[in-house]
């Protein structure tokens, strides 16, 4: 079932599914093409929206750190985080698409721990770009948040992948936040509109972007 959830004392009751953490490509069965994200956004996002009365469901890579008592799937690969959300999203009304998943996974998985010796070439392969399946199959009643690591200052690729993947809000999301507390975001609106935001907790950055979240609905 689409649509809202409730609506409660004029504030709209949201089902929420929150992507989170990295994922992992297997090279072998030892190692892997990953990066550093810690999921600590994706947790602050669930704390809030759930604070908020919100409805939260997690789709969750591999991460150390404690997250949310919530409804979560626990994945590992982009294939994986792909299926879990193309099935989870039907369900939902929004999908925050905060996950750091990797864009490439090597074309071949050694079957055994390959020895160490000499150069090693890892042939590789795109992964799937899970937010813009997502953005094709959504309903009218649907909207998706993305998140866009980029370079210091570099708003016009961010603003890029608003369009192509045809998002609702874009959150500019400079490389300096993976693994830090704080975060000095710019949410990018398909209108063209920019907000600037200042340098603050991701716990804070969560409660604000829930809260725009809800308007655009």
């Amino acid at each position: 079932m689409r649509g809202f959830a409730a609506l409660r004392y004029n504030q709209i009751l949201m089902r929420i599914l929150i992507t989170a953490g990295p994922t992992r490509e297997p090279i072998d069965p030892v190692r892997y093409i990953g990066n550093r994200s810690s999921g600590k956004m994706g947790a602050a996002l669930a704390e809030a929206a759930v604070s908020a009365g919100h409805s939260v469901t997690m789709v969750l890579g591999p991460v150390s750190i404690a997250m949310p008592d919530v409804r979560t799937t626990h994945v590992e690969t982009a294939a994986q985080m792909q299926e879990a959300v193309l099935r989870e999203f039907p369900r939902h009304d929004l999908l925050i698409m905060a996950a750091a998943v990797a864009d490439y996974r090597p074309i071949s998985v050694a079957p055994r721990k390959m020895d160490r010796a000499g150069k090693l070439i890892i042939e590789c392969e795109p992964t799937p770009d899970i937010v813009a399946l997502a953005a094709a199959s959504k309903s009218p009643s649907q909207r998706i948040v993305g998140f866009s690591l980029e370079m210091e200052g570099d708003l016009e690729r961010a603003r890029q992948k608003l369009g192509r993947k045809k998002l609702d809000l874009m959150v500019y999301n400079p490389v300096a936040t993976m693994d830090s507390a704080r975060v000095q975001a710019v949410l990018l609106w398909p209108d063209g509109r920019n907000e600037s935001l200042p340098a603050m907790e991701k716990r804070d950055f969560a409660t604000l972007l829930i809260d725009r979240c809800a308007k655009l609905f």
